[in-house]
């Protein structure tokens, strides 16, 4: 008897950029509304982490938008939340600022106008498949 195994890999359709702010995630979200146009507001619910038997490891403040014109999603979304991480291996980002329908937006531009802001120290596009807790922004 033949055995087939199948491998399935997770298919990432967003680009993701890491944010680092001193500043609180309503204040970093009114910053980039303001500078680059976006329409981001405070979700109702909160984005949730949950873990082994579905049971709820942390939740994370959530901002979202949607561009109709663009067919783009973006979500602004709170690394750290009461010492738990979204994403524990990138412990010193404060923010992850994601959109969904991968190579719609010019990330390079992007980056460039997030640096220009004053309330965010650096802002770093990451590949999320080098991320091991990617599949946490597969909504």
């Amino acid at each position: 008897m033949t055995k087939y195994t199948l491998n399935l890999e997770d298919d990432f359709n967003f680009d993701l950029i890491g944010l680092c702010s001193h500043q609180g995630d309503y204040r970093v979200c009114w910053s980039i509304n303001e500078k680059i146009g976006l329409q981001l507001k405070k979700s109702r619910e909160p984005f949730m982490v949950s873990g082994k038997k579905g049971v709820i490891n942390s939740s994370h403040s959530l901002y979202e938008w949607e561009d109709k014109k663009e067919s783009v999603f973006y979500y602004l979304i709170q690394n750290k939340n009461n010492g738990n991480f979204l994403v524990p291996e990138k412990s010193q980002i404060d923010f992850f600022l994601v959109m969904q329908e991968a190579g719609v937006a010019n990330i390079d531009n992007l980056l460039t106008q997030l640096k220009e802001i004053p309330s965010i120290l650096t802002a770093i596009s990451f590949d999320p498949y080098d991320l091991k807790s990617a599949s946490k922004f597969i909504f």
